[in-house]
């Protein structure tokens, strides 16, 4: 029984958590019939006072639901009043456009064709390096093409007037040479102010360089990369003070400048040599060697056959040079007969050939080599386009440009130094066999005069 009471009165407890004085423990049967009896009365109270709460908040909830209506009701009129309104001001703009339109009779076609002057004007004085000096020209513009654009405000014959003028000045200007002060951004990323010629509509100079005009941003800048053949009349014509200079200039002017820009991407002689890439490098340096090879060969061979004639006139054989020695062994072999003779004469221009035609062999194969390293940087070159291709595809052609570069130039390296090779091998060979020929003759000579001696 005492648990049992015990469970009761743990559930009445939980069940009646607002009252503190609830949650103690009921000993006998007429305790918890007291405490269920508190709880009832307790939670009737309270349900009271919620209930009552409730209901005001109800009466409240329909005030405010009643104002919201009222509320809704009052701006459905309103916007029905402006709906009204805005059809009847439809009405009246329509009846004045069309007064406009009638008073206006030809200058609505006028206004078209000066809106679309406006509008080819404005495009070329922000493309115009004369912009550089007389900033600010377009503003002028934008407000006419508004005014001209719009529904209240017409173009005065001033605004008119002076579109004239702006196209007139554009013309004058185009025609002029003229110094003025400006600031300059560098190829090394500093301003300085410098002294720029404009020539017409076509380029700008200062100090012997070319300048490009930027519309986006209204800065002149130097060009990254110059051309060198004409800094100089630049250089000329900014110290002109009258009279005619010659000067280069782009006469596609800053809307094309296709000409300045291809001459100054025109690679140098240097640029096209790197382009070759190692094979070139290596052509290079096989041809410096040939050079180097004939020089020496062709000086060597210069003395040889200078002191071969000087040989030939002189009685006596001295061993400084290849007919002295020759001769030399047919002065110790007098004795001998013809054949003997013969053959040791022979021995004794074999003996010499060696040093005459030292070095000539190699130029003879760099001459053959050269085209075939030239051949090997082509075959390089087109794998490097291919597999350029095979990355990109071959819609850029710049991704492919610097293998096809490299395959033409080695091929014109290899060209390049094997021509001047076979030229120069031709002239020192020359030289050698011009002596092999002396010799060969002086030992025929010697051997004829033996045989007939006898």
């Amino acid at each position: 029984m005492n648990k049992f009471v015990k469970v009761c009165a743990a559930f009445v407890a939980a069940a009646a958590f607002s009252t503190p004085a609830l949650a103690q423990d009921a000993k006998t049967l007429d305790e918890l019939l007291q405490m269920i009896e508190s709880a009832k009365i307790s939670e009737s109270s309270e349900y009271r006072k919620r209930e009552a709460a409730f209901k005001s908040d109800q009466r409240k909830q329909a005030q405010l639901l009643k104002q919201a209506q009222n509320t809704k009701a009052a701006e459905e009129r309103r916007s029905d009043r402006l709906e009204q309104n805005i059809r009847d001001n439809d009405v009246i703009l329509a009846g004045l456009r069309e007064q406009r339109d009638k008073r206006l009779g030809s200058l609505k076609e006028l206004f078209g064709h000066l809106t679309g002057a406006a509008g080819d004007i404005r495009a070329n004085l922000n493309q115009s390096i004369v912009s550089a000096q007389i900033p600010g020209r377009t503003v002028f513009l934008d407000e006419l093409i508004d005014k001209m654009s719009s529904d209240t405000r017409l173009p005065s014959i001033e605004d008119i007037e002076k579109l004239w003028y702006e196209q007139q000045r554009e013309m004058i200007e185009s025609a002029r040479v003229v110094k003025f002060n400006r600031s300059v951004l560098l190829a090394n990323g500093e301003q300085a102010e410098m002294e720029v010629v404009r020539i017409g509509t076509y380029n700008l100079v200062a100090d012997g360089m070319y300048l490009e005009y930027s519309p986006e941003n209204g800065l002149v800048s130097e060009l990254a990369r110059q051309p060198s053949d004409h800094q100089g009349s630049a250089e000329d014509l900014q110290e002109a003070t009258s009279g005619f200079t010659k000067v280069g200039l782009d006469p596609t002017g800053p809307l094309g400048g296709g000409l300045l820009r291809a001459l100054i991407n025109t690679p140098t002689l240097v640029e096209r040599w790197h382009y070759g890439g190692i094979v070139g490098y290596v052509i290079t340096a096989v041809f410096a060697v040939a050079i180097l090879l004939a020089i020496w060969r062709f000086i060597v061979l210069s003395g040889m056959s200078s002191k071969v004639s000087s040989q030939l006139k002189s009685g006596s054989a001295t061993e400084d040079n290849p007919l002295g020695r020759v001769l030399a062994v047919a002065a110790k072999n007098t004795g001998l007969d013809a054949e003997s003779l013969e053959l040791k004469l022979h021995e004794a221009v074999l003996k010499e050939r060696p040093q005459i035609e030292s070095g000539l062999d190699l130029l003879k194969i760099i001459a053959m080599v050269a085209p075939l390293l030239g051949l090997l940087g082509t075959v390089t070159g087109m794998i490097i386009t291919f597999q350029m291709i095979t990355l990109f595809g071959a819609g850029d052609p710049k991704a492919m440009a610097g293998g096809i570069s490299q395959a033409l130039i080695t091929t014109v390296l290899g060209l390049v130094v094997a021509i001047p090779t076979v030229l120069m091998h031709t002239l020192v060979n020359g030289k050698a066999q011009r002596i092999l020929h002396v010799l060969e003759e002086q030992s025929a000579g010697i051997v004829a005069g033996s045989v007939e001696g006898k």
